[in-house]
């Protein structure tokens, strides 16, 4: 077997479309595929932009040509209506961080509300580690971090990230509930458009941040994905010396 073949082949058996995190750890485990160079990552970052084969759906994500019309619409939109299309995408990065989050061996939680809203081929209430939100301070302040995006908890469950996934939202609202989280020991993160990152830090730098501004960071969503593979990454490589002794679970 090639090895842009044992490429199709992992999408294949994974309806048509896989992130390159999933890639890096499944395509090695085809027993037919000899992975002779020594640097197979960026061979299959080569191998998913061929065009006769392959197309990118979002940051990270890719698909097989031949499964084009196949494909979920919650996972690669067509003719749907652009705010469809945009909590199709929030989803996404929300699912990509709690992966990491999970790899790292963080506790991770969603709001309730996203529970059933679609990573791929889970939902996210499947991903994240937590049914329920640990009751690490008062219960005004708890309220604030239930309705965050993704938050990775320590293993003293506490906080340690908090992540607002952000397409046309006004920033100042995602501050407003950072600032309310001063007083932990943790780190901020607005994951959007590139396009916003001007707006971002205008708004972060206003005097009512002020307490949060140094600990507040834009991500975009290609710097996300590119986290998220590179994450996977170092899984496959602590996989294939015998590091990791637990399987990893990849959406």
């Amino acid at each position: 077997m090639k090895q842009y073949e044992a490429v199709i082949k992992v999408m294949e058996e994974n309806s048509g479309y896989a992130t390159l995190g999933r890639l890096y750890v499944e395509v090695f485990k085809l027993p037919d595929c000899t992975w002779k160079t020594k640097t197979p990552f960026a061979t299959i970052r080569r191998i998913v932009q061929d065009q006769r084969f392959f197309f990118k759906i979002k940051p990270g994500l890719w698909a097989l040509n031949s499964y084009a019309d196949k494909i979920p619409t919650e996972i690669f939109p067509r003719t749907e209506p652009q705010k469809k299309k945009e909590e199709y995408s929030h989803s996404y990065y929300q699912g990509l961080l709690i992966e990491i989050g999970n790899l790292k061996q963080y506790k991770t939680f969603i709001p309730a509300q996203d529970k059933n809203k679609l990573f791929l081929n889970n939902r996210l209430g499947e991903i994240a580690c937590l049914s329920t939100l640990f009751e690490f301070t008062y219960d005004n302040i708890i309220r604030y971090a239930k309705t965050i995006d993704v938050s990775w908890f320590n293993e003293r469950r506490m906080p340690s990230y908090f992540f607002e996934v952000e397409h046309s939202t006004d920033i100042k609202s995602y501050l407003s509930k950072f600032t309310e989280l001063q007083d932990f020991y943790c780190n901020f993160y607005i994951v959007a458009d590139a396009k916003r990152k001007i707006e971002f830090h205008d708004k972060v730098s206003l005097a009512a941040f002020s307490a949060i501004n140094k600990r507040t960071q834009f991500m975009t969503y290609d710097q996300l994905s590119e986290w998220h593979t590179k994450t996977y990454e170092i899984v496959a490589i602590e996989q294939s010396i015998g590091v990791l002794h637990t399987s990893v679970r990849v959406s």
